[in-house]
């Protein structure tokens, strides 16, 4: 009885080949996938949430009252009010509204302030520069600041150091910003008269302002960023690094402090919303002119076309920073792009 042949060498499938179509270096098209369906997955989801955001801020402006009654004498008549409803267009349906309301902001239309008689988009445009300089400057002190102090604070764990820094803190984080503000006018631009105490225009105004809105978010960060680093500092990998000669500097920067900034980065975006909703108070203060400012003119005003629009300018901002933020971590961990 015949056995049959044995496979050649060439119809053999050989380790060399199976190896190359599956090179490490090629990234895996699965792992592409999820990465591309959790990031649709996340912006469908800030959508709706936008959606929810420009609902909410649509009920609650007519809810608070008629904006004819600011806008007219009060002995006005019975026919001028209705004359003024029907020029606002406050006499139709309030789902014709809610539905018009949509298709203007599809079209970036945003209609005409009732106050300023001015396009809304016009308006916000204005202020956009002085907001937005504002609440970088805040941002660049908070991740600065916070950095150095939660870094310190970690190298330097259960010293009198570490007591100290979480100590001002911890008292940072306590302070209302809008008195911390006022404190800061009295200090420096009352009594040192070394920096202005309200204005827009150069460097020494912005020195206030930023670092009033920023006390509170140096605060938060500082805390997060010495407890993950603490964390990520009893690891072996750091341990193993120490045992081979390398300096604490060497272990924060190359070791540690990529790993720990994860939840940092949640946070510093959560932040940035932050920072743009504590800007209506701090900008009353110094006299800013930003968003914050024309917000509050807006809603002294019922000016109900102005507070939307601010409104969702604050929503879009906050909710674009997060995803922004979630999208992130595949470039700063690459074991998300495979979890994703």
């Amino acid at each position: 009885m015949s056995t049959p042949p044995a496979p050649s060498a060439s119809s053999a499938p050989s380790a060399e080949t199976s190896t190359a179509t599956t090179s490490p270096t090629s990234p895996a098209p699965s792992s592409r996938r999820h990465l591309l369906r959790a990031a649709l997955t996340r912006l469908l989801s800030s959508l709706g949430v936008l959606w929810a955001a420009v609902t909410v801020v649509f009920v609650l402006s007519r809810a608070s009252g008629d904006p004819v009654a600011q806008l007219l004498p009060e002995n006005a008549n019975p026919e001028q009010v209705a004359q003024m409803q029907a020029t606002l267009g406050l006499d139709r349906p309030l789902i014709v509204q809610y539905l018009d309301f949509l298709g203007g902001l599809v079209r970036l239309d945003l209609g005409d302030s009732l106050l300023y008689r001015e396009p809304v988009t016009s308006l916000i445009a204005e202020r956009i520069p002085a907001t937005a300089l504002l609440a970088a400057a805040a941002l660049l002190i908070t991740v600065v600041v916070a950095f150095l102090a939660g870094s310190i604070a970690a190298m330097r764990r259960g010293t009198g150091v570490d007591r100290t820094v979480m100590g001002a803190v911890l008292v940072g984080q306590s302070t209302p910003a809008f008195w911390v503000g006022i404190l800061l006018v009295l200090l420096f631009g009352v009594q040192l008269r070394v920096l202005p105490a309200a204005g827009y225009g150069t460097l020494a105004h912005l020195v206030l302002p930023a670092t009033t809105l920023a006390i509170f978010s140096v605060a938060v960060v500082a805390r997060l960023l010495r407890s993950s680093l603490i964390e990520v500092m009893g690891q072996d990998h750091v341990r193993t690094a120490r045992a081979k000669g390398a300096g604490e500097v060497r272990v924060l920067l190359g070791h540690s402090l990529r790993n720990a900034s994860m939840p940092v980065i949640t946070v510093l975006g959560l932040e940035l919303g932050a920072l743009l909703g504590g800007a209506i108070l701090t900008e009353q203060i110094f006299n800013w002119p930003g968003i914050g400012r024309l917000t509050i003119d807006a809603i002294s005003f019922r000016d109900f076309p102005l507070v939307q629009g601010t409104v969702v300018l604050f929503a879009a901002t906050f909710i674009v920073v997060n995803l922004l933020v979630d999208l992130s971590y595949a470039i700063i961990d690459p074991r998300v792009r495979t979890e994703a």
